[in-house]
């Protein structure tokens, strides 16, 4: 069976980190910041990592329910304006392409309620 989950994220937690040195499935990474975001079953961590660190490839843990996927640091901003004016919004868990998994937004009309991009 394919390992795949898709569900809405119903809440969101910013950690924020000095620099840590941390081993992710065999890879030494940097982390600087974590966007913990949340559903009723399932929780994605995006990862958000210093501009030197190594970026692994996302991952799916179909057991815990959980996912984590890899961002520079610099997209932190951006990508927490996104969970805040953005609704509803959706985390896809790939473990058969961990490359797809991804946030997204469902449709909206052209200009309805857009993000800044500073």
């Amino acid at each position: 069976m394919a390992e795949i989950a898709v569900f809405e994220v119903k809440e969101y937690m910013v950690i924020l980190r000095q620099l840590e040195m941390m081993d992710f499935n065999g890879t030494k990474i940097m982390l600087r910041a974590i966007v913990r975001c949340h559903g009723d079953e399932y929780t994605l961590d995006v990862n958000f990592l210093d501009a030197d660190s190594p970026f692994p490839q996302p991952a799916f843990n179909q057991e815990e329910k959980k996912g984590h996927m890899f961002m520079p640091y610099q997209h932190l901003p951006i990508f927490v304006d996104l969970l805040r004016n953005e609704k509803p919004i959706f985390a896809h868990l790939r473990g058969d392409k961990p490359e797809w998994t991804s946030i997204t937004t469902t449709k909206e009309p052209v200009g309805e309620g857009e993000i800044s991009h500073r």
